[in-house]
Parts: C-alpha cells; structure tokens; sequence
C-alpha cells in the first residue's frame, strides 16, 4: 500500500496508484486550531473535533499555504501612505475598514465576520467607479510589495512527512482585480472598459509574478493552486473574454511553476464547459472542482474523456450535497463521481469536495458522508 504523500505525488505525475486519492481540501487544507478558545474560531465547537481527525488520520492530506508572510503589507512605508486600516467590533461581529487616500480622493472598503461562521462578507468595496480605477492605477508599485516567507513552506512539508503535500496558494491577476469592485462593477468594468481593466491586470501582474517567480524557484516540484479564473467565465463573462484576462495573465504563472517542477492546478468554480480549451491551452498539470450541474454545466465523464489525458481531475463532489444528501443517496454520488473520474486511459483523479463547512457545528450526516468519501474509495477498483 502507498502512503499518502506517495498517492498524491503518484496521481499528479500521472503514474499508478493502489486506490483513487480522497482529499477534504479544507477540512485538512486549512491551518486551524481546535484548541484556540478564540469566539470567532469556529472549529474549536467539539464537533469539529472528529471531521478534522478524520482528515489528519485518514485522507491524503494537501495543506494549503500562502507563500506571503504574515502582515508582510504592515510594515511598508510606502502602503501607509496611502492606505488606513481600522479594526473593530460591533453587535458581535468583526469588521475591518480599509481607507485609501490618493490624488484628493478617498475611497472606502468594509468587512464583516461573525462569530458563528468561518467567512468574511464585503459590505463595501474599494472601488465603485471608472475614476476610482484610474486613480488607484496612481498608486507606485511599491504599496503592492511583499516579504516572502519560503522557509514556512518548507517546515510544513517536512511537518507533514509521508501523509500528504503541501499545496501553495495564490490568487492570480484577474482575482485580485475582481475582488477590489463589487460583482456588477467588475462585471460592467470588464466588458464596457477592456483597455482600463487590462491597465488593471498589467499593474497587480508585478507583483504576484514575482511573488510566484521566487516561491516556484525556491519551493520546487510541488503542487499550486490558482483561483480567480471563475471571474471571467459564464454568466459574468462571455468566453473570449476568458482568453483575455485569463489566459493571457494566468498562463505565465501556470509557465513559471512547471518551469521549475511545480504542478499547477486551475481552481475555477461553476460554468466552465465553454472555456475548458482556454484552460487547456495554459498546460496546467490539473483543475477544480469541475462541478457537476446544476452547479457547474459540465459532466465529469465529458472532462475525463476530452481532457483527462492531460489533467489531473480534482473533485466533483458539491459539498451541499454531504450538508443535505441522505447517506444511502450521497454513496451514490460519490460512486459515480469515482467511476467518472477513473474511466479510460488519462492522468490521475481526486476525490474532492467542491469546498467546506463554514459553520460552528458539523452535523452527523456530514461527518457520515465524509466517511462514506473515505471508504468508499479504499474499496474502488476500477
């Protein structure tokens, strides 16, 4: 039998392994403390305790780690310039207010986290027009700097041994991009403003290749995670769009990892039946979720066939359906997505959810189904 760390490096070179790979990817991804009595954090409620034991006992464990160091914008003069940042708390929630001050103009952004659930909500964003875009690409280059912190990467990998790898996590252009307006902004920015957005594209390009340029040279031959393509896919984007601010500044990223050994996967939730060329023509080494309608459009069988010779596929369970589906029916699902996954000649396939709880308590039929993930993947045989 493989250890875990052997499965998953086997899966993604696309060599052979005993039994399909079950990953959790944040229950197991994520760093969290289930002994920090801090009320915001979620997963110190005793019922977390065996989902997350599960996960470090059992799945093929694939630790999800910014290369970025802690607070590395904080002590940048040339940030605190321009930018205020004010923490506070208020009817039991925590909420962050970003103040940016340049040419004259004041913009505003504000978060929330509540207690009871493990996710931040933008009330505000940074940005809510063309002129506040053209005054934030003002901003020098600098404010954008980063201390990267490789030696964490390496700890976390040696930490792990032979249950699992350590996956790098980064945001690429468009992400950045997106997250400074709200949804219909960016919508409107990306269609009615294409020459403004690209200026947009080019600016936070600067600093995530060079953040991926030194992780990819000094942390060689391991997995990435790339999110943000779902931007610019349907039904917010029409799919050349995709070919523009996807394919145009994601693929020097997905080039730079696999220069030096590294595996890149294209996170990209949703509709993506119409660009899974696009994806293809940046040679990634895999992608996720790939979720299977109504949530996503595309069958899991229609990537393996016409993709799945060239991508690892990572994986196509909706984790509404381990929140909601009654055990007897959700072993079905996770059959078929097996079967799907496995079938024909191709690289390796991923049992995964599409993501994770975000609330205090797991319920048994969570934590049932997770089980089900597990063993009904130690028994597949394809």
């Amino acid at each position: 039998m493989m250890t875990r760390r052997e499965r998953l490096i086997a899966t993604l070179r696309g060599e052979p392994v005993d039994r399909p790979a079950v990953n959790f990817y944040e229950v197991g991804g994520f760093d969290v403390d289930p002994f920090d009595p801090d009320q915001f954090n979620v997963y110190n409620d005793p019922s977390w305790r065996p989902l997350l034991q599960l996960a470090e006992e059992q799945s093929d464990l694939i630790r999800m780690r910014s290369p970025i160091k802690s607070r590395s914008h904080e002590p940048v003069d040339a940030r605190r310039e321009f930018f205020k940042t004010e923490k506070f708390l208020a009817d039991g929630c925590r909420f962050k207010r970003v103040t940016l001050n340049i040419a004259g103009r004041t913009m505003t952004s504000l978060t929330r986290r509540c207690s009871d659930l493990d996710t931040v909500w933008t009330l505000e964003h940074l940005l809510k027009s063309t002129d506040d875009l053209r005054v934030y690409l003002e901003l020098p280059d600098e404010v954008f700097a980063e201390q990267i912190d490789i030696a964490k990467l390496i700890e976390e990998d040696k930490k792990l041994a032979d249950r699992g790898i350590v996956m790098v996590d980064t945001e690429d252009p468009i992400c950045a991009a997106a997250y400074l307006f709200s949804m219909e902004d960016f919508m409107v920015v990306a269609l009615t403003e294409q020459k403004l957005l690209h200026r947009l594209l080019e600016k936070l390009s600067r600093h995530i290749y060079a953040r991926t340029q030194v992780t990819a040279e000094k942390f060689p031959g391991h997995l990435w995670r790339i999110y943000g393509p779902e931007y610019a896919t349907e039904p917010y984007l029409p799919p050349h769009l995709f070919e523009q601010y996807v394919v145009r500044y994601t693929g020097p990223m997905v080039e730079m990892i696999q220069k030096h050994g590294g595996f890149a996967r294209i996170h990209c939730h949703g509709r993506i039946r119409a660009v899974l060329d696009y994806i293809a023509e940046m040679n990634p080494a895999g992608i996720d979720p790939i979720e299977p309608p109504p949530q996503g459009d595309v069958e899991l069988s229609y990537v393996r066939q016409r993709y799945g010779k060239d991508l690892v596929l990572f994986g196509n369970i909706e984790f509404a359906d381990i929140e909601n589906t009654e055990p007897a029916e959700f072993e079905k699902l996770v059959e078929k997505s097996l079967k799907d996954g496995t079938a024909g000649r191709g690289k390796g396939f991923v049992l995964m959810p599409s993501s994770a709880p975000i609330s205090r308590k797991i319920t048994p039929r969570v934590l049932t189904n997770y089980e089900t993930m597990l063993r009904l993947a130690a028994n597949f045989s394809s």
